[in-house]
């Protein structure tokens, strides 16, 4: 089973998308996408300011796509920030194996204690397992949760419908800006 789900990951790395756009009018597109997410996230939980604020450093997924049927799998782009200034691109690939089906698109916020998480995001040696759980940004959330392993994940539901009850994890590749 495992074996299943890393063949799962490694296909979705090899039909990914990059982890930059490809054009100056994309990457515009993307910090306007990324801007907007941030604002989302503040409305809805006014909390979340502080993470902001305090964090090392943060990453910012404005549309992760998530979809599956027994095997699943999500792709999303988006940027890194650290104190606040944006230096670098990331992608976000996600396999998963087990009950699972439908599809859904979600924001999704990393915040990193220190600088030794965010350099370990960085290195593309940095990922998810099935033990690292994303808090559902809602009025209050924010203040009420705490860091676990330097990270800190929250998440905003855009659309869609999907019954889960799957094992996976999510593998990160980060480019910085003058790349």
């Amino acid at each position: 089973m495992k074996s299943l789900l890393l063949s799962t990951l490694a296909l979705l790395l090899l039909c990914s998308c990059a982890t930059v756009p490809d054009s100056q009018a994309k990457r515009d597109e993307q910090v306007d996408d990324v801007n907007n997410a941030i604002k989302i996230g503040l409305e809805k939980d006014p909390t979340l300011q502080e993470q902001f604020d305090t964090a090392y450093g943060y990453a910012v997924f404005p549309s992760v796509g998530k979809g599956g049927a027994g095997i699943g799998g999500a792709f999303g782009r988006g940027q890194v920030f650290e104190g606040g200034k944006r230096i670098g691109y990331a992608s976000l690939t996600q396999a998963s194996i087990g009950f699972q089906f439908g599809g859904q698109s979600y924001i999704e916020y990393i915040f990193f204690k220190d600088k030794v998480a965010l350099d370990r995001f960085k290195t593309g040696n940095f990922a998810f397992d099935a033990r690292v759980s994303a808090v559902a940004v809602d009025v209050g959330a924010a203040a009420q949760a705490s860091y676990s392993g330097g990270v800190m994940v929250f998440t905003i539901t855009r659309g869609g419908l999907m019954y889960e009850a799957s094992v996976g994890g999510q593998k990160f590749d980060f480019k910085p800006l003058s790349e």
